[in-house]
């Protein structure tokens, strides 16, 4: 089949640098083209992220650079060849979102990193694998809103991890009440402003600008039920705490489940493990072999030992206990990569969904 030909707006900030590497040698899409601010408009891509004082390259991501992107020219924002365009991923802030993202969201479909319009009634936040069923949300959207297109963001990256996790529970046995305490990856910051390195150093930062209310806003919708054309919130507590630690990659929670029903330890382990299945068998290029793996190594997981298992797409669970303080309550330590599977790779694994369902097409 013909690839589907794919633009990444904000390719040189951290976020959209991702998406080049995630999206190299994809058998299904190809990217045709780059955007950026005035600032790197008009520049080939390589010379758009090297210092012009130090000739430092400002590439942030553990993989190589593409070199079919190294000599692209980066294009603005509002300059795109919309006619030769298939899908478009967008890793801008989320003023710039707002501005933007309905305005591809006209011609064609636009996956986001920001959180722009994850709280809109007719928008899906997807996690792939997790709540694909709300698909149906996109018809919803679109015919609301005239558009051929649609919007679809991720979630934020700290509430990828939890809310993955919940979903599997929230089947087996019911979901009543969630308490989760983060211990952030730097990386989740961005570079700048960032967190200043001096901040970091013998220190953790016990705040993070507006993460809680994303989180437990966001894990609700996700874990919502689509009925009569909208998502029904799930009824359920979420209380969660964020905070910021001295790891490059990957985000550790500690959560704390009460459940609808009780459930034994092995009971819950089952529950990750047999969990998507259906998904699974799609065998979509960036799915892992499994969402979840389980380690009953008390020591695990830990993020530099852990963080990249199964390409940095699975969501990686230890420490499985009862917890006494709850109403039927499990207890658990869980990992994510928040620059793969919460962010730039995870929006490629909604898109191959969405592509499989033929809700993004190659165009005439």
């Amino acid at each position: 089949m013909k690839k589907i030909r794919v633009c990444i707006v904000g390719a040189t900030g951290i976020a959209g640098q991702q998406f080049l590497p995630s999206l190299d040698n994809h058998p299904w899409m190809e990217v045709i083209c780059l955007a950026a601010s005035e600032r790197s408009a008009g520049k080939k891509y390589k010379e758009a992220l090297t210092d012009p004082k130090t000739l430092t390259l400002r590439w942030y991501v553990d993989e190589p650079m593409p070199s079919w992107a190294e000599n692209m020219e980066v294009l603005s924002p509002d300059s795109l060849p919309m006619n030769e365009i298939d899908l478009i991923f967008t890793a801008v802030e989320a003023d710039v979102a707002k501005e933007i993202e309905p305005v591809y969201a006209k011609e064609v479909p636009v996956i986001s990193t920001a959180s722009a319009f994850r709280y809109e009634e007719d928008v899906p936040i997807f996690i792939p694998g997790i709540n694909m069923d709300h698909i149906g949300l996109l018809d919803v959207q679109r015919k609301n809103r005239g558009w051929k297109g649609f919007i679809t963001p991720i979630p934020n990256c700290t509430t990828t991890g939890l809310a993955a996790s919940l979903k599997p529970l929230q089947e087996k046995f019911g979901l009543k009440k969630v308490i989760m305490t983060s211990m952030q990856a730097l990386s989740g910051a961005g570079r700048s402003p960032g967190v200043i390195g001096l901040d970091i150093l013998d220190n953790l930062i016990p705040y993070i600008h507006k993460e809680e209310e994303k989180v437990e806003r966001e894990t609700a919708k996700i874990l919502g039920t689509f009925k009569d054309g909208k998502i029904y919130p799930a009824p359920i507590d979420v209380s969660a705490t964020c905070t910021r630690v001295n790891v490059l990659d990957g985000h550790t929670e500690a959560v704390y489940v009460s459940l609808g029903r009780k459930a034994s330890v092995e009971e819950v382990k089952r529950a990750f493990l047999e969990y998507g299945k259906e998904y699974l068998s799609l065998k979509l290029p960036s799915s892992p072999p499994s969402l979840f793996v389980v380690h009953d190594d008390p020591m695990r997981p830990q993020p530099r030992l852990d963080r990249n298992i199964n390409g940095g797409m699975s969501v990686i669970i230890g420490r499985i206990r009862e917890d006494k303080c709850l109403e039927n309550g499990i207890k658990y330590v869980l990992l994510s990569h928040n620059t793969k599977l919460g962010a730039a790779k995870g929006a490629v694994a909604v898109a191959e969904y969405l592509i499989h369902k033929n809700y993004i097409v190659r165009r005439n």
